[in-house]
């Protein structure tokens, strides 16, 4: 039944009930009223109110929820959907707002990696011209400092100290170029990539203990594209936010999945104002767009465990296999 005649059903039959008890009944209303007269009549308002609320809550239930799940739903934790029970106009919304979801949420994957894609070119072509265009210049004039050197030897020590200077650029500009392009992950794969980027990330003086599973299953490649950035954006918060003196890396196979698991002992963070300033968000999309699932967490100790699971590419049957 539409919810507009269950609506109107239900006041037409409250009304009914009381034309028949007014009719049936032996209550007289007289003027002046008296005040038996008085409280019957306000007894029975009561009651119709009272039932006319529960019988309406009931037929407007589930727009309540609706409405709810409307207020928290966030398309980085898919499949938040709402249950169809009914098939009248409130069943038939709540499967329209399930089926917009879907639509969303597919939309924003696709747009996601578009967005991903053309951000990893950009940071290609910065890394080249960094490589190709400033590192060659600081290159050059390191070279020019060293044949200036003997032409003016009462310079020799400024000399020095400009050639040091030029050496630390030289370094800055080699590292941010393999920030950008992880060349290690695209020669020699995800393993040795996180194991340089750890060793790198030691130098700044926090302890790293890493454990990498020799015996990973294939995952694609913008998959290991993702397990990397996010391993990178893991470590670069807690180097800035965390004041860790120790971080653990462990990169083991799961059930048809790798799993990353990036444990610090710091003092932990503000997981609503992190979300809400994008730092934690940025790597959700990631993590969802490759389809994995990513959860950050406070540990009891102290500190914050960051766990990403990604699904671990199929391996294909060999011709002639047995089905």
């Amino acid at each position: 039944m539409p919810i507009f005649w269950r609506v109107f059903a239900v006041n037409a039959g409250l009304l009914a009930v009381i034309a028949v008890l007014l009719l049936v009944s032996p209550v007289e209303i007289s003027y002046p009223i008296k005040p038996i007269q008085a409280l019957i009549v306000l007894v029975g308002l009561a009651i119709t109110l009272v039932a006319n609320i529960l019988l309406l809550r009931r037929a407007v239930a589930p727009l309540e929820r609706l409405v709810e799940r409307m207020d928290r739903v966030d398309l980085l934790r898919p499949g938040q959907r709402l249950r169809v029970s009914r098939d009248d106009e409130v069943g038939r919304v709540v499967l329209a707002f399930n089926q917009m979801l879907d639509r969303l949420e597919s939309e924003r994957q696709r747009s996601g990696r578009r967005v991903l894609a053309a951000q990893e070119a950009e940071r290609l072509g910065i890394a080249r011209d960094l490589h190709d265009e400033v590192g060659q210049l600081l290159t050059g004039v390191l070279l020019h400092l060293d044949s200036s050197a003997g032409s003016a030897p009462e310079h020799r020590d400024d000399i020095e100290e400009a050639k040091r200077a030029v050496r630390r650029a030289l370094d800055e500009v080699r590292r941010i170029s393999r920030e950008l392009r992880p060349e290690m992950l695209e020669d020699l794969g995800l393993v040795s990539a996180l194991t340089e980027l750890s060793t790198s990330f030691g130098r700044s003086g926090i302890r790293v203990d890493r454990r990498f599973d020799t015996s990973l299953p294939k995952l694609e490649p913008d998959t290991e594209l993702a397990v990397y950035r996010i391993a990178q954006e893991s470590l670069t918060n807690v180097a800035r936010h965390s004041n860790a003196s120790r971080v653990t890396i462990t990169l083991e196979r799961g059930p048809d999945s790798v799993v990353l698991r990036i444990v610090d002992d710091g003092r932990g963070f503000d997981s609503a104002r992190s979300e809400e300033h994008g730092g934690l968000r940025s790597m959700r999309e990631r993590a969802l767009l490759v389809g994995g699932a990513l959860a950050i967490e406070q540990v009891p100790t102290g500190g914050v465990e960051v766990r990403l699971e990604v699904p671990a590419t199929p391996v294909a049957e060999p011709l002639g296999a047995p089905s």
